[in-house]
Order: structure tokens, then C-alpha cells, then sequence
């Protein structure tokens, strides 16, 4: 079957190093990043914008060109297994809000870019943040 599209935000900061701010999934609370499906009238930078923003309550500015992809497969409760590719889109994040739709339902944390690739579970994203921290810094804040 053909791989479903979903959008992420990789949202970092460089403090001075380069940190990665994961979330936790919903279902089985392993590490992620902010991730859904794209949005009608939005491009998909601006759906994983939005997704950080729902699930992390971050804001600031998103990348227009994805800074990779990954597939994985999406269990449903059903039993049914979606298999998806997720481009991912740098953020780099300017401020938090105090309150965000999915605060209570889920852990956030900031960590350094190597230990981010480390707490994921999934090797394709782990891939995703491993390229990303390789860029040049200067390539990063003009991400």
C-alpha cells in the first residue's frame, strides 16, 4: 500500500550547543517530535509548525524545505498498520507558551542533539537529527 504523509517539527535551540526538544507519544510515551497530518490550507512547514505548537506549546521559525524524512509504521487501535513517511521540518524556537492543547497529555524535554538521536526510538528520525546536527551552525539559524 502507498506510505501516508505526515509533517514534523524538529524543534532546537543552540544554548550555545545545539539542543532538540522531544515530546512524548500518546499511546506508548516513547520519545518523538511533534508530528501529524497535513493541513488543508496550510503548506506543510506550517502544518509541523502548528503541530509544535499543539503538542510542545513552542513557536518560532519553521524552515520551509523539509530537513529530511523518514518511514515508519503507525499502529492503529484497530489493529491496522498505516505505513507513513514524515518530512521533518527544522524550527528554531523562539519562545514557549505558559499553556498549549496538549500540555497535560504529554512529557516534553529539551536535550543535546546526540542524546535526542539516542532517546528515539525510531532510527529513521534518529538518522533526521544526526544529519540536522551536522549542518554548519550558521546554516542552522538561517534554517
Amino acid at each position: 500500500q502507498a506510505s501516508r504523509q505526515q509533517v514534523a517539527a524538529l524543534p532546537f535551540r543552540c544554548t550555545p550547543e545545539l539542543e532538540i526538544l522531544l515530546v512524548s507519544s500518546l499511546e506508548s510515551r516513547r520519545w518523538i517530535v511533534p508530528k501529524g497530518w497535513p493541513m488543508k490550507g496550510r503548506t506543510l512547514s506550517e502544518a509541523a509548525a502548528r503541530e509544535a505548537f499543539e503538542e510542545a506549546g513552542v513557536k518560532g521559525v519553521i524552515c520551509e524545505e523539509p530537513a529530511g524524512a523518514f518511514v515508519y509504521d503507525k499502529r492503529k487501535r484497530n489493529g491496522a498498520v498505516w505505513r507513513c513517511e514524515v518530512e521533518v521540518f527544522a524550527l528554531e524556537v523562539q519562545r514557549q507558551s505558559a499553556k498549549w492543547p496538549e500540555k497535560t497529555l504529554r512529557t516534553h524535554r529539551w536535550c543535546d542533539w546526540w542524546e535526542a538521536a539516542e532517546l528515539v526510538d525510531d532510527p529513521g528520525l534518529a538518522d533526521v537529527i544526526r544529519a540536522f546536527a551536522a549542518r554548519p551552525l550558521k546554516a542552522l539559524s538561517a534554517a
